[in-house]
């Protein structure tokens, strides 16, 4: 264990050198799974934070007009993997938010080109923010809503890979679960409707390539929906004939989880 506590200190004084900089940030991501605690020390290490910052403004010349090569983009998303470390650990998580780190990923999020080296930048990105929200807090939610990202999620679920939208609907839910997230998105009728027209649009996105755990999320977020009166007698009129018919017969016989939840959608509705 000390062997390999000196190996991490000696690749965070790698990052120090430009020349030891990209193979120190894709040895530290490739190991970050197996170091728990891993966040802490690059939070609480004199300069690292500043330098996985750079990492990430220094490409957002390249964003539009597109201009970023896969290389670039790994380097980005390695730097970007640690700070979904940080993200996650109890200690740092807010320090990270009240130091509204998270903002740094917007341009990213912001993106609209398909090819895989933007792609993985957006899901990396997510990774972070849904690092944050996963714990069901109040004031990071808040923070979510207060700082305009709502947009960029949406965005990303009706225009983005499977696997963005995946994350960006599961961020979505865990918005709307919380009290104030919930009516920031239902009070306002032409917010709540955009909402109602995207989950829409990601369910007939599937009609010819159905995903188990993004119809799960989908629907999730419909249900919590249904709490709302307008949203309520709105899907009540005009939810999508897939989830009422055939469509997703398969994904219904072959998953439990699913089957209950659109179960449980229905006599919501009903």
């Amino acid at each position: 264990m000390g062997s390999d506590n000196e190996t991490l200190y000696n690749l965070m004084i790698d990052l120090f050198s430009a020349t030891h900089r990209e193979g120190a940030l894709a040895e530290l991501s490739r190991r970050r799974d197996h170091n728990p605690d891993l966040g802490v020390a690059l939070w609480n290490a004199y300069g690292v934070m500043t330098i996985l910052y750079q990492e990430i403004i220094v490409i957002y010349p390249l964003l539009n007009p597109p201009a970023l090569t896969m290389a670039v983009s790994n380097r980005a998303c390695n730097s970007l993997a640690l700070l979904q470390l940080v993200a996650t650990h109890e200690q740092t998580r807010m320090q990270l938010l009240k130091a509204n780190v998270p903002q740094l990923l917007y341009p990213f999020l912001s993106t609209t080109s398909r090819n895989k080296q933007y792609d993985n930048l957006r899901l990396t990105s997510l990774g972070v923010i849904g690092a944050l929200v996963k714990y069901d807090n109040h004031e990071v939610i808040s923070f979510f809503v207060a700082t305009e990202f709502l947009p960029l999620c949406l965005k990303i679920m009706d225009i983005g890979s499977e696997l963005c939208k995946v994350v960006a609907t599961f961020i979505f839910q865990k918005i709307i679960l919380d009290e104030g997230g919930f009516q920031y998105v239902t009070s306002h009728p032409k917010r709540l409707r955009t909402v109602l027209v995207i989950l829409d649009n990601v369910i007939g996105q599937m009609v010819t390539a159905p995903s188990g755990r993004l119809l799960k999320s989908v629907t999730k977020c419909l249900i919590r929906l249904a709490d709302n009166p307008k949203a309520k007698e709105e899907l009540q009129a005009n939810l999508s004939e897939h989830l009422r018919n055939s469509t997703f017969a398969q994904v219904l016989a072959e998953d439990v989880a699913y089957r209950r939840l659109i179960f449980q959608l229905m006599a919501k509705l009903a």
